[in-house]
């Protein structure tokens, strides 16, 4: 990958509540066809091109068509308090009817796939999009390019090698063809270490009941070795994952919960790829074992493609691999808000078809709130990707859809897949201005349910060594809640005047602010981490049911849509895109405003060699600073920061807050 490769493209500036998306718009091209620009993905260079795609291998796709007004504008009063419009939502027939392309302009486009050659599948009732399928050869041909294979992070992808471009004739308002490059194959769930237990995660002892039950002082390793002290002074264990009253009790809910503000009347939708056969049986027993109600009735729906929970694992779809994500997801939202309705939408494979699953939800009005965990560890993708998912978002703000993303797991993103790029990039989509993106900290929970503190989620690795940790604490980056400042989006009104200058412009000199990120936190460090419970395969090839200890960015989204779910039911009243509204209380009593410790912590960690059972040992014993932020290029600060935004909610003076 090259820098240079990735171009900001400005040809049209369009209104997201006072923030602009850099993206161009087609371009007649000389030969009387229509170039799309930014549809070769940053990624496809010369230097890691490998050879040419074949072109005989299946390629399906979405054609996008954008929306025919100012829908943007539309989405921005309704969503921003002391506005004329505010609260006074679409529903999702008066923005068809506003917005939605138009059926000529949808048969236009089926017609010429037919003629291309392609099999046209579905449009759904919006009309953002024509499915088609194909082969490589017929989309080269239909989009007037060619096709190569190109290595990125680890993995061989096709991509287009010149900008797509259409035909005469066909409808301006084309803006976007998804899934004839593979940048789809980047997407990965949020959720930290052991989120996708196949095979089984058990937790290895020592873990505390509470933040700081046990310590290095006081416990030994399984084995008998006391680990030694770290920044002058024995260490806690990690708790063994905090239970839904812990957390109810820390975040100052439980009175609240206990006296009926439990969520009820609110629906709360998850998106995730594929879907966990065990997921109610899962949650109804978590719920037992841990005094929460069962998901009985129409409480809990699963909407998914026929077969999806059935497929088998392979290199390029991952279904057991998110089945530890769909289990999260749901658990953290019935553990908050127990009296929600929740409806868990899969989508039949984790690449492209994400952004349909999220359209549906959208024009179907399945919830006012949807809470996602997944992403792209960069905003660095083709414009194609980005334009027609956004406008979907615009679509979910202007009819009273609120959408939160988790920030990642990977930071600032300085690594990995977006290493070459300059500087930090925060993850797509939670980087949208239209999506509430939730950020992480660690958080202490005491012996009585009490708050001890909460910091930034940025871990720092030590390993025990000849009884010594090395690297010397805070040792080497070991995850970290996503953040840091946009090169696609400028900056939102909403974001004027509580992000400081020298974050909005923390990744290079720009000529204007830009989209800073997170926005709000919640509960995500692994080790300071959440109890779920989940059938698992162990290696003798047994299915059981077993609790272990989780966490990531993937916790803290649903952790936060659920307490909007108590907001809202306390307001009695949808809050829609919430953004506008969270800025307006940042710095009141309704956040914990996340701060540095003011001296260094730590928790130790021990794990099972094989994952499950102590039968082959232990792994060496770890130390895991908290907030160890010193290689990183975003940092937990006073007010707003770029780890955990404008903070975590503040138990009841958060619910009352945002109904005033």
């Amino acid at each position: 990958m090259r820098t240079s490769a990735f171009r900001l493209i400005t040809l049209a500036v369009t209104a997201v509540t006072g923030a602009g998306l850099l993206i161009g718009t087609p371009a007649a091209s000389a030969n009387d066809r229509t170039a799309l620009p930014g549809s070769v993905p940053a990624w496809a260079t010369s230097s890691a091109r490998t050879g040419t795609a074949d072109a005989a291998e299946n390629v399906a796709f979405r054609v996008y068509l954008g929306w025919t007004g100012d829908a943007a504008a539309v989405a921005n009063q309704v969503s921003t308090p002391g506005s004329a419009g505010y609260g006074r939502f679409l529903t999702a027939a008066q923005f068809r009817q506003r917005f939605a392309p138009s059926q000529n302009d949808v048969s236009a486009v089926q017609q010429w796939l037919r003629k291309s050659g392609f099999d046209v599948g579905y449009t759904p009732g919006n009309h953002r999009y024509v499915q088609a399928e194909g082969t490589v050869a017929q989309a080269a041909a239909a989009f007037g390019t060619s096709f190569g294979e190109f290595t990125v992070g680890g993995k061989t992808l096709r991509a287009p090698e010149k900008e797509l471009s259409l035909p005469a004739g066909l409808p301006a308002g084309i803006s976007a063809v998804v899934g004839l490059d593979e940048s789809f194959a980047l997407l990965q769930p949020s959720a930290g270490p052991a989120a996708s237990p196949s095979p089984a995660f058990v937790n290895a002892p020592p873990c505390s009941a509470y933040y700081g039950e046990k310590t290095t002082a006081t416990t030994t390793t399984p084995d008998g070795v006391r680990v030694p002290d770290a920044y002058g002074h024995p260490n806690p264990w990690v708790p063994c994952g905090y239970t839904p009253a812990q957390l109810r009790s820390a975040y100052g809910v439980q009175q609240a919960i206990a006296g009926g503000n439990d969520g009820s009347g609110q629906t709360v939708a998850i998106i995730d790829a594929y879907a966990s056969p065990t997921i109610l049986s899962d949650v109804n027993t978590y719920s037992r074992l841990h005094g929460l109600p069962q998901l009985s009735g129409n409480q809990f729906t699963q909407v998914t493609p026929p077969g999806v929970a059935n497929r088998p694992q392979n290199p390029k779809q991952d279904p057991q691999g998110w089945y530890g994500e769909e289990t999260l997801d749901v658990e953290a939202v019935h553990s908050i808000a127990p009296g929600a309705n929740i409806v868990y939408v899969g989508s039949p494979n984790n690449y492209q078809d994400l952004d349909a699953a999220m359209n549906h939800v959208v024009d179907q009005h399945l919830a006012s709130i949807v809470t996602n965990s997944y992403g792209f560890s960069t905003e660095l993708l083709p414009p194609g990707y980005v334009k027609p998912f956004n406008d979907t978002l615009v679509e979910a703000a202007a009819t009273g859809i609120g959408v939160y993303f988790s920030s990642g797991d990977n930071a600032d993103e300085t690594g990995g897949i977006a290493a070459n790029f300059p500087g930090a990039t925060p993850d797509w989509p939670a980087v949208s201005p239209w999506v509430t993106a939730v950020g992480g900290t660690s958080l202490g929970v005491g012996e009585n349910g009490e708050y001890l503190f909460e910091t930034g989620w940025e871990t720092g690795r030590s390993t025990l060594t000849n009884g010594t940790w090395v690297p010397t604490p805070p040792g080497e980056f070991f995850g970290g809640a996503g953040g840091g400042t946009s090169r696609l989006f400028t900056q939102p009104a909403y974001q004027a005047g509580v992000v400081p200058d020298t974050i909005a412009t923390a990744n290079g000199a720009r000529p204007q602010r830009m989209r800073a990120v997170p926005d709000v936190a919640a509960l995500a460090d692994p080790n300071t981490g959440f109890l779920v419970g989940q059938t698992q395969a162990f290696p003798d090839g047994t299915a059981k049911y077993s609790e272990y200890r989780i966490g990531g960015t993937s916790l803290a989204s649903p952790l936060f849509a659920a307490f909007v779910a108590l907001a809202q039911q306390r307001a009695g009243r949808t809050f829609g895109f919430a953004n506008p509204l969270l800025y307006a209380k940042a710095g009141s009593p309704a956040f914990h405003d996340v701060r540095q410790p003011p001296a260094p912590m730590a928790v130790a960690r021990v794990n099972y060699a094989n994952s499950v059972d102590a039968s082959a040992g232990y792994s060496p014993a770890s130390l895991r600073s908290l907030d160890a932020d010193a290689v990183l290029t975003i940092h937990v600060r006073d007010g707003y920061d770029d780890v955990t935004g404008i903070g975590s909610p503040n138990g009841t003076a958060f619910l009352t807050a945002l109904g005033q």
